[in-house]
């Protein structure tokens, strides 16, 4: 590849359409109801209805995206209500859906799609807590174990650094440690994501060129944090974090110049087409994933203006040229 007429741009969201009715695949049940339910097997039985209407909801998701070019989708934390609850440790979900996970693997590979996950908040592997640790442990074996049942051995997970606890060296020295501690088929399926309070880019794309760890660009989040950097100056390191792999980034809109962490319902056209002739100077495929409250039809909205643009190509339904 030799320049940005050379880059093709693939475009994605995250976990839920906003066109497909009824068509969540994160319905859950509470533990208090959960615990309301009369004997194990009653239970158990609830939490695999509930799980298998998720895995058929996202299967349908997937045709849908298919339907629409779009390649690029992040699944939901919420597949299976309770997976790592103490209360349902001894319900083998894996097992007793194995068709179910089974059929979205050969969804995705027969789609060429890529599919990822992010694991919930309160997964911080640089926690100097030990139950915390613990219970992120319990987090990406959960993630890892649905990926698996996919059999989709290239599923990326993605993480941030996670929180500062006093000591920002310390922390990251924390963070670095239990990496390397994780089990090889959570490990090799981590990205890390710069945050927007915390850890910056230019941080995080220190830590993950340390580590090894291909590192997912947030435009957002570096509008809200940063030290002064443009990104231009870091985008070819950013890109090298992935080796041969095709680089991932986050991309979204702040709701209001007041309310800056919060995501917009939508992308403002003029900052995406500003940062995409940024990315596509590095003669680099990239995927980007689009985060707005509107789901698919932010991602479709702004599909519909990229058609108009100058210099811009539209092609098989989510991709640019």
């Amino acid at each position: 590849m030799n320049g940005a007429e050379d880059v093709l741009v693939s475009l994605g969201y995250v976990a839920m359409s906003m066109e497909l009715e009824d068509c969540s695949s994160s319905k859950t049940i509470t533990v208090k109801n959960y615990e309301r339910i009369a004997g194990e097997e009653a239970r158990i039985g609830k939490l695999r209805r509930i799980t298998g209407e998720n895995l058929r909801n996202l299967a349908r998701l997937l045709y849908y995206n298919t339907a629409n070019g779009v390649h690029l989708f992040r699944i939901t934390s919420k597949l299976v209500p309770l997976a790592t609850h103490p209360l349902t440790a001894g319900w083998d979900y894996i097992a007793d859906l194995q068709d179910e996970f089974a059929k979205i693997g050969s969804i995705a590979r027969e789609n060429k799609m890529r599919l990822s996950s992010h694991p919930d908040h309160f997964t911080l592997i640089n926690s100097p807590r030990k139950e915390v640790i613990e219970a992120s442990l319990r987090d990406l074996d959960y993630h890892e174990k649905v990926f698996q049942a996919m059999g989709l051995d290239n599923a990326e997970m993605v993480i941030h650094v996670g929180g500062m606890y006093g000591s920002r060296e310390q922390s990251v020295k924390r963070f670095a440690e239990n990496f390397r501690k994780l089990p090889d088929g959570i490990r090799k399926r981590l990205l890390l994501e710069n945050d927007d309070k915390i850890y910056g880019a230019a941080e995080v794309l220190g830590i993950c060129e340390e580590l090894n760890i291909p590192m997912v660009l947030d435009v957002h989040h570096h509008m809200c944090w940063n030290k002064g950097e443009d990104l231009g100056d870091i985008m070819q390191r950013v890109y090298n974090t992935w080796g041969e792999r095709v680089p991932k980034l986050h991309f979204s809109s702040p709701r209001s110049e007041k309310n800056c962490r919060a995501h917009a319902d939508d992308i403002d056209f003029d900052s995406f087409y500003r940062f995409l002739i940024t990315a596509r100077e590095f003669g680099r495929d990239i995927d980007i994933m689009v985060e707005a409250k509107n789901k698919d039809r932010a991602l479709f909205s702004l599909l519909g203006r990229l058609k108009e643009t100058e210099g811009i190509e539209v092609v098989g339904g989510a991709f640019l040229v």
